[in-house]
Order: structure tokens, then C-alpha cells, then sequence
């Protein structure tokens, strides 16, 4: 198995250190992840889950968030679908000064994640424009190229997706993220959507941090000028259009006990790409996998991100991947510096106030 030699030093961030939690803690964080409703007291609910009061299920979350446990529960919008455009991108830039190129390429209000990894293209971020920008994605990348001093830039957009879903396992072991969990199928890539006034300001005003109250979506629902039940109502109608993908707790990886992230790229034949890519999708320990371009220099159209509370168990969730589809053709890369991570915020007039700047 073609592995890269370097070894990743995976050191920790501001807060960075696990945080010890009880079993109804992980239990809480595991709902809050994955089944978060669209209803009036939607806390109550998972408290209904978990078998406690939803004045208990309120409590831990705040002091899970105040602990920096959760980072915040939100909304999640598909980007595609709201008519952005978005991609990975992995580029060559100083590594003995990667601070200077990371403080340009974050400037950018579309970039959400963006990490140090252990190659010769050593940062990797994503980037998204608007649907009107003048720039486009193409522009955007060579100005921030040039800010940033990168020598190369390699566009690596998505295209076929298999899998999106950061839900980190906190009550499963290495075992249980080492292990396929049914295969994903029937992927259909999403198509931008006609956008109606109420859309934009559902979005506008749920986005962000959402309270942590018995009723979380009425306040957005009194900024617009609806009732809780409609505001409701839309929130479905989105999610059917495929516009909201869901509501969700997002953690700090590191303070939940995920300490080590790695983007397990491999050289899967053109040919086997459909049957292979779901396969590796199905696996508890990815959040995400994906088909991207290959290059010269690149040659892996599959993308696995695996997270463990070590490299090992990263590792092995990367391992039983191999053993499965019988893909020997990977490299492993881990973060060792963590520049940018947020969610992104849509319909805002800080991409034009960008533009503006770079036009």
C-alpha cells in the first residue's frame, strides 16, 4: 500500500483537549448529531430519545457548548443547491511560513475549512462563490493564488458525491467505525434551485448559532414576520427541495475525543468508481467521500475522510477500506495545523464586499 512517508504531528489547538463525558452525554451528542427535528420544541424530543427530561437535554447542551464540546446547532444547507459554487482545492505554498498564505486564502469569506497536511501540496481548503459573483470560482483562485504565494494550485471539485454526514460515533469503538454500516446508493448530484423571498429569509435569519431554548426556531420565525408552524412547514418544504439537509449539532472533533482527522485519498479505476465509492461511503468512520479529478501528479479520484480519537484508529478505519474493495493504491494525509474552520453564511454582503476589494 503506497503510503506517504511523513510522519503527521498531530498537535493540539486552542481548547484542543478531550473533554471526559458520561454516558448520557454521548448518547445526547450522538441525537443532537443525527436527530434534531423540525418541530416546535425540538430538545423535548431528543430528551424523548435519550429517555430524560427535555430540561435535562437543555442543560448538558449548554454546558456542552459552554465546555466547547458542541461548537453550535445550526441549520445545514446544501451550497450546490443554493446556486454557489464550490470545490477543494489543494495547493503548494512556503512551508516554512504556511501562516501568510492561510491569512490570505481565509480572508476570503467563501472558505471554510483549511488545514496543513502532510504533502507537497500542502494546504487544503474549501472555497465557495456566489451565485452572481463576477469573479467566479476560476478568478477567485488565481487572486488568492497570487496573495498567497502558492506555486500551484490543483482544482479538485467534486464529481460524484457518496457521502456528506459529520456525525462523529461518541458511544461506538474502533470496531464500530472500522465497519461497513449498509452500502449508500442511488446518489443523484443536486441541481441549484429557483430560490423564493421567504427561502432567503428563512436562511438569513435561522443560519449561525441557533439559542438553546425550548423553542429554538420561533425567534427566526418572529424576525420574518411568520408564525412557529410555518416557518416549520417551509423548513420541510426546503429540506424536500433538497435546500436544508438538516438541523444538527456540530462538535469541536478534539474536545469530543476525535483527535486525529485523515483524508484517505485512493487510485481507484475509472471503471470501478460506481460500485467502489459507495462501498467506502457505507464505512461508520468516513463523514465524507467523494470522485474528484486525477492529474499528472495526482492520480486519486476517490476521497475518504476518516475520524478516530487517534491515527491509529484512523488508521484501521482506512485499513478494513482496503481489505473490503481490495484497493491497494492509497495515501493517507493528516492535518497538522488547523486554519479555518467554520460554517458558511449564505446570501451575506461580505463576498461582495470582497470582490469589490479584488476586482
Amino acid at each position: 500500500m503506497a503510503q506517504l512517508a511523513a510522519t503527521p504531528k498531530l498537535r493540539s489547538r486552542t481548547d484542543g483537549a478531550a473533554v471526559p463525558l458520561d454516558e448520557l452525554d454521548k448518547r445526547l451528542l450522538n441525537l443532537l448529531q443525527g436527530r434534531f427535528p423540525l418541530e416546535p420544541r425540538p430538545f423535548a424530543r431528543v430528551g424523548e430519545f435519550a429517555g430524560v427530561s427535555e430540561e435535562e437535554v437543555l442543560r448538558r447542551t449548554q454546558r456542552l457548548l459552554d465546555e466547547r464540546i458542541i461548537r453550535q446547532v445550526t441549520p445545514i444547507f446544501d451550497t450546490r443547491v443554493l446556486g454557489y459554487r464550490s470545490m477543494l482545492v489543494a495547493a503548494r505554498v512556503d512551508p516554512e511560513h504556511p501562516w501568510r498564505a492561510a491569512k490570505a486564502i481565509n480572508a476570503h469569506p467563501g472558505v471554510t475549512h483549511n488545514y496543513l497536511r502532510n504533502h507537497d501540496f500542502n494546504m487544503w481548503f474549501t472555497i465557495a462563490v456566489e451565485p452572481d459573483s463576477q469573479l467566479g470560482l476560476d478568478g477567485t483562485l488565481e487572486v488568492l493564488a497570487a496573495e498567497a504565494g502558492a506555486t500551484s494550485m490543483r482544482q479538485l471539485p467534486t464529481l460524484r458525491l457518496f457521502k456528506i454526514r459529520m456525525d462523529l460515533e461518541m458511544e461506538g469503538d474502533t470496531e464500530t467505525l472500522a465497519k461497513a454500516a449498509g452500502v449508500v446508493e442511488d446518489y443523484r448530484e443536486p441541481e441549484a434551485i429557483e430560490l423564493s423571498e421567504l427561502d432567503l429569509a428563512v436562511i438569513r435569519n435561522l443560519q449561525g448559532d441557533m439559542p438553546v431554548v425550548p423553542e429554538p426556531y420561533a425567534a427566526a420565525a418572529a424576525a420574518i414576520g411568520i408564525d412557529q408552524s410555518r416557518m416549520l412547514d417551509h423548513l420541510a418544504s426546503m429540506r424536500e427541495r433538497g435546500a436544508l439537509r438538516r438541523v444538527a449539532a456540530i462538535l469541536f472533533h478534539r474536545r469530543a475525543g476525535f483527535s486525529a482527522n485523515g483524508m484517505g485519498v485512493w487510485n481507484v479505476p475509472e471503471e470501478r468508481v460506481l460500485e467502489l465509492g459507495p462501498r467506502m461511503a457505507s464505512f461508520r468512520g468516513i463523514s465524507h467521500c467523494y470522485q474528484r479529478p486525477t492529474y499528472g501528479d495526482w492520480p486519486y479520484s476517490v476521497f475518504t475522510m476518516a475520524h478516530g480519537r487517534s491515527k491509529q484508529e484512523c488508521d484501521a478505519i482506512l485499513d478494513a477500506i482496503a481489505e473490503e474493495t481490495g484497493i491497494d493504491g492509497r495515501a493517507t494525509l493528516y492535518s497538522s495545523t488547523e486554519f479555518k474552520k467554520v460554517r458558511m453564511l449564505y446570501f451575506t454582503g461580505d463576498f461582495g464586499r470582497w470582490e469589490g476589494e479584488h476586482c
